[in-house]
């Protein structure tokens, strides 16, 4: 039986982190394009490939040991029920609002007076706390993708989402106002299973840490 399970978010954590997981010694075995469920070089560690917002359900209830995750989902998940013991420093990025270079929102995000501000989003907590903590009322659209579009059809005022480059912002007419939090992919331990197999769980994560110390 493996002694270890990782779950590792799909998409671009799986691509950043490749080369640190090489470096761990726990490469995955097998096409990480169509398997979910993977050996690595390392016959005491699996890997799960999941949806980013699954990964920290799945350590939570014991499913997977361990994760990689982006804080992003780590703060909207809420992490109170994992450890979090590293930050991996890849995968980089900023949760921001952003809205239409023309939009009198510029002036300030209060511009728009007694109307209730319309932000779009796949972030609903983190918005609804960023806004709350401001004293501003919202309304929030959740939405899974293509959030430039929700301003530029009237949709939504303004969106909440992840900005690495700033690159799709542009390239759709908007720009960012505020940036909410910083995000990078961080190493998640499920408490129970920090107790139950601590001796293994302990070197796999001084074997991230040396890894991060030297990229």
């Amino acid at each position: 039986m493996t002694a270890l399970t990782l779950a590792l978010s799909k998409g671009r954590i799986l691509e950043d982190s490749s080369p640190l997981l090489a470096a761990v010694g726990i490469t995955p075995v097998g096409d990480t394009s169509r398997l979910l469920r993977l050996p690595t070089q390392d016959a005491n560690v699996e890997l799960l490939v999941i949806r980013p917002t699954d990964v920290p359900t799945y350590v939570e209830y014991g499913a997977a040991d361990l994760g990689i995750v982006g804080k992003d989902i780590l703060l909207e998940h809420g992490g109170e029920a994992l450890y979090e013991p590293l930050d991996l420093g890849i995968a980089r990025c900023r949760l921001s609002v952003a809205t239409r270079k023309d939009s009198p929102l510029l002036r300030g995000l209060d511009a728009l007076g007694s109307r209730r501000l319309r932000v779009a989003t796949k972030y609903p907590e983190l918005a609804k706390g960023y806004f709350s903590g401001r004293g501003q009322q919202v309304e929030v659209i959740k939405l899974y993708g293509s959030m430039e579009l929700a301003p530029l059809v009237g949709l939504a005022d303004v969106i909440v989402d992840l900005v690495a480059s700033g690159n799709t912002l542009r390239a759709n007419g908007l720009v960012e106002i505020v940036t909410i939090a910083e995000s990078s992919a961080r190493l998640v331990v499920n408490k129970a299973a920090m107790k139950m197999k601590h001796a293994a769980i302990r070197v796999l994560l001084d074997r991230f840490a040396l890894a991060v110390g030297n990229a």
